[in-house]
């Protein structure tokens, strides 16, 4: 078993890397500890409420619910990046852990694989 960290740093919906993350989320954790770290525009996953089907893109987003299905219980947000898109007192549509910046670097250290999208 390996420890692997999925920081998504990429908004929803302009690419595939946010459902591409999920989903190699998802499929990895049957095997090893899965983090997952929301960061800079990342976060916009986090936002309820989206409508991508307006822009006629997938609706992915209510699948993040999946990941405490898949024991995925270590979901993390950058409070820094909260802080800079002025959302830290927003409720999101999944449980996530605020985690600063020295914290961060730390829990990355104890990753053996750190997959970035």
């Amino acid at each position: 078993m390996k420890n692997i960290a999925i920081i998504i740093h990429s908004s929803p919906h302009g690419s595939a890397k946010g459902r591409e993350a999920l989903d190699l989320a998802l499929a990895l954790s049957a095997l090893n500890h899965i983090t997952v770290i929301f960061t800079d525009k990342g976060i916009f996953h986090l936002l309820p409420n989206q409508h991508p089907d307006l822009i006629l893109m997938r609706d992915y987003i209510a699948t993040f619910n999946m990941l405490e299905l898949y024991d995925i219980e270590d979901v993390y947000v950058s409070e820094s990046a909260l802080k800079s898109h002025n959302l830290s007192d927003f409720t999101f549509n999944i449980t996530t852990k605020v985690i600063n910046h020295y914290d961060l670097n730390q829990l990355l250290d104890e990753q053996d694989v750190i997959l970035t999208f």
